[in-house]
């Protein structure tokens, strides 16, 4: 049995299969690939996008989702093991793991950091807690890391570029009011390398540099393609040349969980912000972005209502790469 949890546990040629696949179902929708399965979508958190992308993509493929959002319209759900269950939770994820298993084919969950300790949430122990006690397929539907986003983003790339061998992909720091987690720039700093862009991350300082682990995957991808990766702190430099601009706004983790001692710091670089004059030093570069994004705020309306702009081609791709990711994991694995 496999689970989708990170990018990290699958080869490029297996991610690349899943895209090939969902290219093939963004031009037939209604497949009965997952008919009479059932599919648990646990939400810890809101959403937009990935809860409208993943309901639709089990009915289109003529299965059945069920919704559940512990602590609202289901029981308050415990992680940690040998705790004593004295306060809000109810019920534990060894039981919650078995009877969803039970029940379902398969479950995804998002949950993201409790944005306290980095080096407690860097464990990511609530979705591999019910991966490990579950007897069906798990999927990341976003935690400290976002693997969807990773293949809808190739794939929008794929679909306007070819091949992306050797294309200059700058993944840059964008100002946020808030500190937000740093699951999309460490997806986004290890799909590109591993498909073999030439990847440079653009951030304020070192400080915000995202943690050693995704940094070392991104460098161990890109020396596999005969690549460097490539930290800059200089605006001039890193968008000159670029193929590829991708924005997205973090919290810097040496403040994790003291962010009004970040936020003096955060608020000296708003400059950041994507607008015309950085695209200009780019080669016609893409660019895109996760979504929701801020308009003025991580990029200008004129970036964003640009021909250039993929970010909404991206988010009508996460429907086609889900319906592959979980047409992989029940009828594949």
């Amino acid at each position: 049995m496999q689970h989708f949890l990170s990018t990290e546990s699958w080869s490029q040629h297996s991610l690349q299969e899943m895209i090939d696949f969902a290219k093939a179902l963004k031009n037939n929708k209604f497949q009965p690939l997952l008919k009479e399965k059932s599919v648990a979508l646990l939400f810890f958190n809101p959403s937009l996008r990935t809860r409208t992308s993943f309901e639709l993509g089990v009915h289109q493929l003529g299965g059945q989702a069920v919704i559940l959002q512990p602590g609202k319209d289901a029981w308050p759900i415990e992680f940690e093991l040998g705790s004593i269950m004295d306060g809000e939770a109810e019920e534990h994820i060894k039981e919650v793991a078995q009877v969803l298993s039970s029940y379902c084919d398969l479950i995804a969950v998002r949950a993201f950091p409790k944005f306290e300790s980095w080096q407690e949430d860097r464990q990511d122990k609530l979705i591999k807690s019910l991966a490990h006690f579950s007897s069906v397929p798990v999927i990341n539907m976003e935690t400290i890391t976002h693997p969807c986003q990773e293949l809808a983003h190739i794939m929008a790339l794929q679909e306007n570029l070819g091949d992306l061998k050797g294309k200059k992909y700058v993944l840059t720091w964008t100002y946020h009011p808030k500190p937000l987690n740093t699951a999309v720039a460490n997806s986004a700093l290890m799909i590109a390398s591993k498909f073999g862009m030439d990847v440079t991350l653009l951030c304020p300082n070192d400080d915000y540099v995202l943690d050693e682990h995704y940094m070392a995957l991104g460098q161990s991808y890109s020396a596999q393609h005969g690549h460097q990766l490539t930290v800059s702190h200089d605006i001039d430099s890193a968008y000159q040349g670029a193929d590829v601009v991708y924005a997205k706004s973090w919290g810097a983790l040496p403040y994790f969980g003291q962010w009004e001692k970040e936020k003096p710091i955060r608020d000296q670089y708003k400059h950041f912000m994507v607008d015309e004059a950085k695209m200009a030093k780019t080669n016609n570069a893409l660019f895109s972005h996760c979504l929701p994004l801020r308009r003025n705020i991580k990029a200008s309306d004129e970036v964003v209502d640009s021909k250039n702009c993929i970010a909404i081609e991206e988010a009508g791709n996460r429907l086609h790469v889900q319906k592959s990711i979980m047409n992989t994991l029940i009828n594949h694995s």
